[in-house]
């Protein structure tokens, strides 16, 4: 059996996306008689961030291809541009290789349109995994006329796409209102974001190093952009935190400016570019305080972030500015964790109080959401469809 696996990310690059799916391919490359094709880019989440990666490179019974994009920021338009070369490179490179089914992972729908349009000339069938819904995230991020003049378009496609799916993997249970509603005769599964082996059987220290006994440290590491929202929290939360707390903001993205600009002249906020994993490993381990924030859109209460998972895997002591279905989540399967509403900062102030600055046993959360075991279920239905 050969799998073509589409994503616009994969190793080594530096996001919920790449670490997603190379855990997949690794459990799928564990399948005898599978063949795996993995056509995705060359490192680009970041552009603070650079890591080597060979344009092809054949592991057993896997073969990477990546395709090379036009040198971009986190703007709509490079966003589109990007898109399109990695949509029409791919078209190129799997058009006279023979598949038995495609599986393609997505975010913003168009990786997503591509699985479908290649499982359609291919006649083959196609494995959706869907890690948010694009056409009801705009409406929230995009100006009302771009809204007006997208959404037709994006609907139109969207229906396409996964009305071509035979099967689709949603990561969150708080998508499934959207889906059920629209396209009710596709087979679903709930294959949920996880913790990487990284995360596991980490040391258990909770305090830093590099502050004042009296100073605690807060860590966030991620995507600075309007989807996060930290422009619109951290510069108030750090005023109201003032000498006891320092702000460690780790990552880039399209928001990052508007941060630092908020954040101008207060001496306990921190900014700095995008590390390695094991980088992000240790800055975790020397932190007092997880922070995790989602933006307060209505999209945004469908989801859940990959971020909750790793914080979780460390047992610090997480503050999360969160609604819907991700602050559901949090209260009922992790501990010491708070959870305040999106952007309130007087409420996450008093959130913040409520923690336990100490290690917390989660071992119960880590064994239920190890992403390998969780990956290899999801290998087993792939290979199942095809």
């Amino acid at each position: 059996m050969r799998i073509l696996v589409l994503s616009f990310y994969f190793k080594p690059d530096l996001c919920a996306g790449s670490f997603r799916t190379t855990a997949l391919v690794e459990q799928l490359k564990q399948h005898s008689g599978v063949e795996v094709d993995v056509v995705t880019t060359m490192p680009n989440r970041y552009a603070s961030f650079s890591a080597g990666a060979k344009t092809e490179e054949k592991n057993g019974n896997v073969r990477i291809r990546r395709i090379e994009l036009p040198s971009h920021e986190s703007g709509m338009l490079d966003q589109i541009k990007s898109f399109k070369t990695f949509y029409q490179h791919a078209q190129a490179l799997v058009k006279h290789e023979d598949y038995d089914i495609v599986f393609a992972t997505s975010s913003r729908l168009f990786t997503a349109f591509l699985g479908a349009r290649v499982a359609k000339k291919k006649k083959i069938p196609l494995y959706l995994d869907i890690r948010d819904i694009f056409v009801d995230t705009i409406k929230d991020v995009l100006s009302p006329k771009a809204v007006m003049v997208l959404k037709p378009v994006l609907s139109a496609i969207e229906k396409y796409t996964f009305s071509s799916a035979k099967h689709i993997n949603l990561v969150s249970k708080g998508f499934a209102g959207y889906f059920n509603e629209r396209y009710a005769k596709v087979n679903y599964s709930w294959f949920t974001n996880g913790i990487d082996g990284e995360f596991l059987e980490l040391p258990k220290n909770i305090s830093n190093e590099s502050d004042s006994e009296d100073t605690k440290r807060l860590v966030y590491a991620g995507n600075i952009g309007e989807g996060q929202g930290l422009h619109t929290i951290l510069p108030e939360l750090a005023g109201l935190a003032n000498k006891g707390y320092s702000f460690r903001i780790i990552g880039d993205g399209g928001r990052k400016k508007q941060l630092v600009d908020g954040t101008t002249g207060k001496a306990n906020m921190e900014l700095l570019p995008p590390v390695n994993r094991q980088e992000l490993i240790e800055e975790y381990l020397n932190a007092d305080v997880l922070f995790l924030h989602l933006n307060d859109y209505p999209a945004f209460e469908k989801v859940l972030p990959s971020k909750i998972f790793e914080y979780a895997a460390t047992g610090k002591p997480i503050l999360a500015g969160v609604s819907g279905y991700a602050a559901e989540f949090i209260k009922s399967e992790v501990s010491n964790a708070e959870v305040f509403y999106p952007g309130d900062h007087k409420g996450a102030m008093e959130a913040l109080t409520k923690l336990k600055l100490e290690h917390t046993d989660r071992e119960a959360f880590i064994a239920k959401y190890t992403r390998s075991n969780i990956m290899k279920d999801m290998s087993n239905s792939i290979v199942e469809l095809g």
